[in-house]
């Protein structure tokens, strides 16, 4: 598998990064250097900055100097669970009707029951890492201005480093991106401001949707990122930025209060004409050519040309208990068969899904997408029915991601381990944007709207996407019907909360599913949890900050 920049991943920058500039003020994240680094021993030469841009795609994947735990990046949790996509992952996913978890962690029942505060450790975890993320990040675009370029490299490595930049750049518009949807205000920190202990100033939500709007269309400007498609795999270009500015203006009405749905249908538009293509090229005997996307080696062939930005991750090269490995060691139950077809070798038996979602494939026999667990570990048959929320063999497993290559082996090696990709933007989200944005009242074409729905939907239904299909047609489009397809398409990627929240449908009575609230037939809560709590740990150190409304 060609995942070299993550493979060769050198992890020198960690104890650098947060000794030579802190985000935030957390007790929990350990802020003292690791190693006897400084910018002048780790920036001196173009490989230098290569082994520190790793480190940034890397935070996303990784949780520490050595893998899969060992010498954590943040404190205050356990290193395992700290992993920054699985830790996203359930604040976006646990807390829906896409999922619900077994397990005993402390807090992490919280999700579904929706009974977190500001004490919940996952909810620090996920913010501590957020905002290492952006440390790391601030650092490396510090020590790769203009002037410390010049003075270290060549004019022909400063112009590779300058590429770098903009990659970083982009990497931190995520995670603030992703504050700014989890938590909507905050602590906010760039490389301009002093290095270390200092208590960063508060922004609102408003003023982090006009952070990141204006890094992300400076970055579809800048000359220094690359081009759509251009770029080494696993690394971001221009049409990454224009997906990001997509997602944050269909969504701005809900961070800002005025919408923005023909700013999303033309950024939108602007991915969809770039080269991209839904993958329509099936796994024989093992996937769909939508289960494609989600197998161990999809980042080749044709699901390559559909994951815009995947985060790379290899059974032997890239080991955490995050990731990947944690859908699908955390899916898999003790049934023999479900570890076969999953492709490993252990199973943490922790999460499956509710009947909201279950409910929204008309029929999982022709829909591809619809693939879910049915067998208890004695083979008998699971109900799609959940009469205890704290029973694995209640309610549907899911089967989405898969460690088996495309032609159905194991990866080798430690098959406790994922080698499944994790695509944090795709063609067919970036479809599904434009289709909603237009049907809001944005401006736009739709009947092209239709199209794009109507091929994403013939590729589920394992219909040519080119050619009318009696079988996955829809004639017109709704928002409600949007909103299903997108659940029906994206399950299980991390955007079903924030969906619901921008449907209104997340704390209301609007939309109830199994245990909402720790409730069985599920109930209205709080509109507060729209948004997660500032950790009372940064609170302490940091007057600065407001905690959100009603915590």
């Amino acid at each position: 598998m060609n995942k070299s920049l993550i493979r060769g991943l050198v992890v020198v920058s960690t104890g650098l990064a947060l000794a030579t500039g802190s985000t935030s003020c957390m007790k929990e994240l350990d802020q003292k250097p690791r190693f006897e680094l400084t910018p002048e021993n780790v920036y001196v030469d173009l490989q230098g900055y290569r082994q520190v841009l790793a480190k940034l795609y890397g935070g996303f994947a990784l949780t520490g100097q050595q893998g899969p735990a060992g010498s954590g990046d943040i404190g205050g949790i356990d290193e395992g669970t700290s992993d920054y996509l699985r830790q996203f992952w359930s604040a976006q996913e646990l807390s829906t009707d896409e999922a619900l978890t077994n397990w005993t962690d402390p807090g992490i029942r919280d999700w579904h029951n929706m009974n977190w505060n500001s004490n919940n450790p996952l909810i620090t975890g996920l913010y501590s890492r957020i905002y290492y993320e952006i440390a790391i990040c601030n650092e490396f675009i510090r020590e790769s201005s203009d002037e410390k370029l010049a003075a270290r490299l060549s004019s022909e490595d400063a112009a590779k480093v300058k590429q770098y930049r903009a990659e970083a750049r982009f990497l931190r518009a995520v995670s603030y991106m992703h504050a700014l949807d989890l938590f909507g205000n905050g602590p906010f920190v760039t490389e301009n401001d002093p290095v270390g202990f200092f208590q960063p100033p508060y922004y609102t939500r408003p003023q982090f949707f006009a952070f990141v709007e204006q890094e992300l269309t400076a970055l579809a400007a800048d000359a220094d990122f690359a081009a759509p498609r251009s770029n080494e795999y696993a690394r971001v270009d221009k049409a990454a930025a224009w997906a990001m500015l997509s997602r944050l203006y269909l969504n701005a009405q809900v961070y800002t209060g005025t919408a923005r749905f023909t700013d999303a249908a033309i950024q939108a538009k602007k991915v969809i004409d770039a080269g991209y293509a839904l993958n329509t090229t099936a796994a024989p005997n093992v996937a769909s050519a939508y289960g494609r996307l989600f197998l161990a080696d999809n980042n080749t062939a044709s699901a390559r040309a559909e994951i815009i930005w995947p985060v790379a991750l290899d059974a032997n090269k890239t080991q955490s208990y995050g990731g990947t490995t944690f859908l699908v060691n955390g899916s898999t139950g003790p049934n023999p068969e479900w570890q076969k077809a999953t492709g490993q070798t252990t199973n943490w038996a922790g999460f499956r899904t509710t009947k909201g979602l279950f409910n929204l494939f008309a029929d999982t026999a022709l829909d591809t997408r619809g693939r879910f667990w049915t067998k208890k570990v004695d083979n008998s048959k699971r109900s799609v029915e959940i009469a205890d929320h704290y029973a694995f063999e209640d309610g549907l497993g899911v089967l989405k991601y898969r460690n088996v290559s495309s032609a159905g082996v194991g990866q080798g090696g430690a098959q406790n381990f994922s080698s499944i990709d994790f695509p944090m933007i795709r063609l067919a989200e970036v479809m599904l944007t434009y289709a909603e944005a237009v049907t809001r009242g944005g401006t736009g074409d739709a009947n092209l709207a239709l199209t794009y729905v109507n091929q994403i939907r013939r590729r589920a239904y394992a219909q040519p996407i080119n050619t009318a299909s009696t079988i996955a047609d829809v004639s017109s489009l709704s928002l409600n019907f949007i909103l299903d397809e997108r659940g029906r398409e994206l399950f299980w990627e991390g955007y079903r909360r924030t969906d619901l929240i921008r449907f209104n449908r997340f704390t209301t009575s609007a939309y109830l599913w199994p245990w909402k609230g720790g409730v069985k037939d599920g109930k209205a809560v709080s509109d507060n949890l729209n948004l997660y709590p500032i950790p009372s740990s940064d609170l302490s150190v940091n007057q600065n900050l407001k905690q959100n409304p009603g915590y």
